[in-house]
């Protein structure tokens, strides 16, 4: 059986070939400036369909949307090095008075507390391409105010 028939896909001459690469070329000029840029956006800039800025973004170009991973803050080292210090002076403490140790204990904890109306998850989503790397970034996100929340 010949299924050749049925393939639409046909080579690009020189000149079609040329301006495709131009226009994928804008578009991941466009992408690398804003990863949050949607199709539609990239579309009425360019002044092509929507298909076509999608068949640019996901077959010639190979980008996905991704969500971020939400991490509350990072440690220094320095912070790191504190908890760690607490932590095996605790350790030994309880070593030498076992369960009345445990009974002394009285924990603590304050941190600012952001009060803001966050984005929705598709809002936040990225483009990101194949070979890039995994981002590990600690993005603050602007808010309306904020608390100094204290817990014992």
């Amino acid at each position: 059986m010949d299924v050749s028939k049925w393939r639409t896909y046909r080579e690009l001459d020189g000149r079609a070939r040329s301006l495709q690469m131009q226009m994928s070329g804008k578009v991941d000029d466009m992408i690398r400036a804003n990863r949050r840029i949607t199709i539609d956006e990239v579309a009425e800039e360019l002044g092509i369909s929507h298909e076509r800025a999608q068949n640019i973004i996901h077959d010639i170009l190979r980008y996905r949307k991704v969500s971020a991973r939400w991490v509350p803050r990072q440690l220094t080292s320095t912070h790191q090095e504190q908890r760690m210090a607490v932590s095996l002076e605790h350790l030994v403490r309880y070593h030498e008075d076992c369960n009345d140790f445990l009974i002394r204990i009285v924990t603590g904890d304050e941190t600012w507390v952001h009060h803001f109306t966050p984005e929705s998850k598709a809002a936040s989503m990225e483009w990101k391409h194949p070979s890039s790397p995994v981002r590990k970034e600690f993005k603050t996100t602007p808010s309306a105010g904020k608390v100094l929340l204290t817990v014992f």
